[in-house]
């Protein structure tokens, strides 16, 4: 087991800019807002030859039993119990603050060894108030700055006393240890981002596949900041679920922080392998459902459309047939794409919502072997040609699958520039049907096929 860290402290010392700085991205949000941290996030941390899991931490700070401030601490001291050792950060510019001294006296009762760092330590003031933290009594304070990176071969020979060898004796490595084969690949944890508008239940929905409270939920829309991501194992396979902020018009986004957790969202859909799209069941396909769609289509990830708090609806009978005709009719683009309808609260759908999610990986990943993709090419022609464009006729050569994640074709022609849009709709329509793509983004790229002749003069008359 990786040697765990979790690094804690009062709210806007700086926690999370020291947890990027140590997993070498900047995976959490940093603002000077108090608070930002809301959830646990956890990141493979690095500094030197000592690699470690770091937990990044809600802010420690008081709140009434059951409040959105009382369940951030819960998360943290989840946090505390997971690890092997505690960072415990204060602001060496702001001094010594109650709160700091009463969190100390909580970090020695978790019987864990501490590193205490005083970051923001750079200019005299941050001399000053690291000299004010031996008063805590958890031993030397560490002076950092981890906005600038200054003082981390302080904090590695701290945290060296602490852990054991990178390397254990006798343990010997060779090249096929870091070699996949591709039944490694098969079985590497599938990526999966559960987006979509504030308040559609994402959370809640993780929460349920996990079997325990590992996320913060609430009424309030807006509760997840950060994109979080979590492990999940269903039926023997593995996946990496990350839940995302609320998406909403970029009209109504006003706050610093609140574009913060946007762009975190769509970093997590770009780095996704599967996209859950997920609507509430009562305002469902509304104008920012079908912009988020849109989104996803064109990052090119496979797409799974999640219709949540099905379990409020009436005549549910009746309404599953319509999902169907709905997302077809709304979202062409990605024509026949799964529709799922679940409730994140009380489990129902869940299973065809994680098969539908297998399924469209499959598709995103799946191969046209080149004679049946000619073959169908030809057939498809032969039944609606091309147009001509200002009397010339455009001549369609061949083509051929580019890559896969998601599915890419070459078609070589006469004129690249001349091939309308909708035609190239047309023959995207027909590929799907012909060899099961339903939903996936299907790209097809024009690319005019070499003239054997253009280097040839003409003779003169």
């Amino acid at each position: 087991m990786p040697f765990t860290i979790a690094i804690i402290g009062r709210p806007n010392v700086g926690k999370s800019t020291l947890f990027n700085r140590l997993v070498g991205q900047k995976l959490a949000l940093v603002d000077d807002e108090p608070g930002v941290t809301r959830d646990r996030r956890e990141g493979n941390g690095r500094l030197g030859d000592l690699e470690f899991t770091v937990i990044d931490t809600a802010g420690l700070d008081e709140g009434a039993r059951g409040s959105l401030t009382a369940r951030m601490q819960e998360q943290t001291e989840t946090a505390i119990a997971l690890a092997d050792a505690l960072m415990f950060v204060i602001d060496a510019r702001a001094g010594l603050t109650p709160n700091d001294r009463a969190f100390a006296d909580f970090a020695r009762r978790a019987n864990k060894p501490v590193v205490l760092v005083a970051n923001k330590s750079e200019g005299r003031h941050g001399e000053v108030g690291a000299m004010e933290a031996y008063a805590l009594g958890l031993g030397d304070p560490v002076q950092i700055s981890a906005e600038h990176g200054e003082g981390l071969s302080d904090l590695y020979d701290s945290l060296r006393v602490l852990m054991p060898d990178p390397t254990e004796e006798g343990e010997e490595f060779d090249d096929d240890d870091i070699i996949e084969s591709d039944e490694d690949l098969a079985k590497r944890p599938i990526r999966v981002a559960i987006v979509g508008r504030p308040n559609a239940g994402k959370s809640t929905l993780i929460n349920h596949l996990l079997g325990e409270e590992r996320l913060l939920t609430s009424a309030e829309a807006g509760t997840t900041r950060d994109s979080i991501s979590v492990e999940v194992t269903w039926q023997g396979r593995d996946f990496r679920v990350f839940d995302t902020a609320g998406l909403r018009r970029r009209a109504r986004i006003d706050e610093k922080l609140e574009k913060l957790s946007v762009a975190d969202a769509l970093r997590a859909v770009r780095f996704a392998e599967v996209v859950v799209m997920m609507m509430d069941a009562q305002n469902r396909f509304e104008e920012q459902d079908l912009r988020i769609a849109d989104l996803i289509e064109r990052e090119g990830r496979a797409v799974v459309l999640a219709v949540n708090k099905w379990d409020l609806m009436e005549k549910k009978g009746s309404l599953i047939s319509g999902l169907r005709t709905d997302a077809d009719h709304l979202l062409p683009q990605i024509k026949g794409a799964p529709v799922v309808a679940v409730s994140g609260l009380m489990g129902e759908g869940i299973d065809r919502l994680m098969t539908a999610i297998e399924q469209a990986y499959a598709v995103w990943n799946k191969r046209v072997p080149t004679a049946a993709l000619n073959r169908w090419f030809e057939q498809a022609v032969e039944a609606n040609p091309p147009p001509s464009v200002s009397g010339r006729r455009l001549k369609l050569n061949y083509i051929t699958q580019a890559k896969a994640r998601p599915p890419s074709f070459i078609l070589f022609c006469s004129r690249a520039d001349a091939v309308p849009t909708s035609y190239l709709r047309y023959l995207t329509n027909s590929m799907r049907e012909a060899f099961d793509l339903p939903g996936t983004p299907i790209r097809i790229m024009l690319r005019e096929k070499a003239n054997p002749f253009a280097h040839k003069r003409k003779r003169p008359s």
